[in-house]
């Protein structure tokens, strides 16, 4: 067993290097070393050079880590180009479904989100409010909100309110 002393000893004076070592190979760098000393701690009998194989695993840990998010990327993105497009345009549609996705993607989070959960996911919005922790007023008023700036931005008119006969 790893004594914590030790342990303590080693990330006081190793950890930041650690981390700027990893840095050259992958974004996750902290996940790396934190990774690397949890396998020092697990080892049943200490490597004779400990700080040579600390640098040994977060290297290979590094590397490992670089690959997986490449390779997630790609998957991610040929999933996301196969992917049904946000917006079907009809056929009568003065709409451009690209302009429209750039447009929705460009709204603030709370607004995207309330926009797609209750246009396309058919939420209500008590039920988005629960969803974000928030009323459903607040989501309404998110969903609004969205609303407008995607017609401003699309150059689409908004619907008047009838009004009051004085």
């Amino acid at each position: 067993m790893m004594d914590p002393e030790l342990l303590g000893r080693l990330i006081d004076q190793h950890a930041a290097a650690l981390v700027l070592y990893a840095r050259q190979w992958c974004t996750v760098a902290e996940d790396v070393v934190q990774e690397a000393l949890l396998k020092l701690v697990c080892q049943k009998k200490l490597p004779d050079q400990i700080v040579p194989w600390l640098y040994r695993v977060v290297r290979n840990g590094a590397i490992s880590a670089q690959r997986s998010t490449k390779r997630r990327r790609f998957h991610e993105g040929a999933a996301a180009t196969r992917g049904p497009a946000w917006f079907v345009p009809a056929e009568a549609s003065a709409i451009d479904a690209a302009a429209a996705t750039a447009a929705l993607q460009m709204l603030p989070l709370e607004q995207r989100e309330a926009i797609v959960a209750h246009l396309w996911g058919g939420l209500t919005f008590e039920q988005i409010g629960e969803l974000a922790g928030t009323s459903s007023s607040t989501a309404h008023r998110w969903y609004m909100a969205g609303l407008l700036t995607l017609r401003e931005r699309l150059g689409a008119p908004c619907p008047q309110k009838p009004t009051v006969p004085s």
